[in-house]
């Protein structure tokens, strides 16, 4: 039986993190002009107007007596606040404040940029950094570190690839790590190796925990958090399913929410090492801004480092089947402790036969009246054994899945997949087509945290940066409607949250997006240039774009 919510009573108070005026503490909103896609059949007719934090019917807020924010905005367009379903904010904000490699071109572009950033810093202290892809590189070998440790001898660089899943070390940083020629890797991990046996400072998954960071400090933390939420507000994001959270990196957030400076709407996943807090079950502060009710796993490993686990060898080299994070058994084993405290298990999966452990695990938990309640989750399910589309849909685990994986990975998936396999990949309208509710996210900071970019990829499935004009996965393009609903209704329903999130109707929490254009009218390319012009929470205007 589900553990009853213990709510935990905290101050709310109004003031914006983003820098401009405190908002109302009323949570009074009045909106004219505007055109609103409710998420629902009832259409919406008038202003749109909130109080209370809900929404309200249309005359029934006065601004001066309800304290409320006024806005006019003829020709704009409301939709319900946008949810990412599966992102980082501590590494989002670790991405503004660290070498930044996205979108390098070249291993000496990603060496220059960390060289730059070593410039800045004492000797001897770290080099972190974040973004790199050797698939964007002409040269599509992963790097060896002898050119970094050329560059930079005197401070430990690490630096993580794209996804999250392998990172390269400079010599000096193998040397903390302690790993040389002797070094072995664990089942979950690789270290990769050059010709003579020695490590290539490239780790995989698991081994990359023997490179030991310095921790952050609580205000560090606080810091970085801040500098996500800024993000995530200036681009829509009503609310954010934080995946993997740490007991620090919470106590920071309930702190901010406490100050009154946390406004983003978080749904919190917690790191499986929290033992203690999972078997608290669930809870959130009294105005629900912040949600703990599920906890994080990794069951493999990514495509793009050939870490996913796959049930056949990958197409572009044969006899490597990918890596597995958690066995069957190590899995069922945390799945049944959540089930037992009512949490809901959300576990990261990428190749078939990672996504089939994972439902495997899920099917033999023991609970009255089956696993369906707790919508427990597998983030990413990106590539499916063909048997196992249909279980989704009879266990009630629901694929979170993320539409700019497609447009990142599908320019080299079908090398790594070969051409049968990757049409059971990225599969989103295969899964609406048998009733499986699939909420969408961004996995920022491994994808951007624009969120217009996954409802471009999702309505066209190309990238903003090209591809084929009929789109990668023409099979796989949902309407606008179908692509909205993933950051509304069907992310607040992975939060249990569909009754107070996701639509707009009287009665519900007024978080509402606000853009300069109609995302259901509009061209195609257009999606990608809508302006953000307001961000509300709870009837809090948490980001205001207008002038920006």
């Amino acid at each position: 039986m589900l553990a009853a919510f213990r709510v935990v009573a905290l101050a709310v108070c109004a003031a914006a993190a983003t820098g401009q005026q405190e908002p109302p503490p009323t949570g009074a909103v009045v909106v004219r002009g505007v055109t609103v896609h409710t998420g629902t059949d009832d259409p919406w007719r008038g202003n749109l107007e909130a109080r209370h934090g809900r929404f309200e019917l249309t005359g029934s807020v006065h601004p001066a007596h309800h304290r409320a924010a006024e806005f006019d905005l003829p020709g704009a367009f409301v939709v319900p606040g946008l949810i990412d379903a599966h992102g980082h904010l501590l590494g989002l904000g670790g991405l503004l404040e660290e070498v930044d490699l996205v979108g390098t071109t070249s291993y000496q572009q990603v060496v220059a940029r960390a060289v730059a950033k070593a410039n800045t810093l004492p000797k001897g202290s770290w080099v972190i950094g974040r973004g790199w892809d050797q698939n964007d590189w002409s040269t599509k070998a992963m790097p060896s570190h002898q050119e970094l440790s050329a560059a930079i001898p005197d401070h430990p660089v690490w630096l993580t690839r794209i996804d999250g899943h392998a990172g390269l070390a400079n010599r000096l940083a193998l040397q903390l790590g302690g790993l040389g020629k002797d070094s072995v890797a664990g089942e979950g991990g690789e270290i990769l190796r050059d010709e003579a046996g020695e490590p290539t400072g490239v780790l995989v998954d698991d081994a990359m925990a023997a490179i030991k960071l310095p921790a952050l400090s609580p205000e560090q933390i606080r810091q970085r958090l801040l500098a996500a939420q800024r993000e995530c507000l200036r681009h829509g994001l009503t609310c954010v399913h934080d995946a993997g959270v740490d007991r620090a990196t919470l106590d920071a957030m309930v702190a901010l929410h406490t100050e009154g400076k946390w406004l983003l709407r978080t749904y919190v996943l917690l790191a499986p090492s929290e033992r203690e807090l999972i078997a608290r079950g669930p809870w959130q502060t009294a105005d629900a801004r912040i949600v703990v009710r599920a906890v994080k796993l990794y069951a493999d490993g990514a495509l793009g480092s050939r870490g996913a686990s796959l049930l056949e060898p990958y197409a572009d080299m044969p006899g490597k089947r990918g890596l597995v994070s958690m066995p069957k058994g190590a899995l069922l084993e945390v799945a049944q402790r959540c089930a037992d405290s009512g949490m809901q298990l959300c576990t990261h999966a990428i190749g078939d036969a990672a996504n089939r452990t994972v439902l495997d695990a899920y099917a033999a938990v023991k609970i009255e009246g089956g696993i369906a309640p707790l919508r427990f989750r597998i983030e990413h399910a990106q590539v499916i054994a063909e048997d196992d589309f249909a279980r989704f849909a009879a266990l009630g685990v629901l694929p979170s899945m993320q539409p700019t994986h497609l447009t990142s990975d599908m320019p080299w998936a079908a090398e790594r997949l070969g051409p049968e396999r990757v049409l059971r990949a990225f599969a989103w309208r295969r899964f609406h087509a048998i009733g499986v509710t699939v909420p969408f996210g961004s996995d920022f900071p491994v994808e951007s945290v624009d969120p217009r970019k996954g409802l471009f990829a999702a309505v066209t499935t190309r990238g903003e940066r090209g591809g084929p004009p009929e789109g990668y996965r023409p099979d796989q393009k949902l309407s606008r409607e179908q692509a909205i609903r993933g950051f509304t209704l069907h992310a607040a329903h992975a939060m249990f949250a569909e009754r107070h999130l996701g639509t707009i109707a009287l009665g519900k929490r007024a978080d509402f997006t606000v853009f300069d254009r109609d995302l259901l009218t509009c061209a195609e390319d257009d999606l990608l240039r809508a302006k953000v012009l307001l961000t509300v929470v709870g009837g809090q205007v948490a980001y205001d774009g207008r002038d920006r």
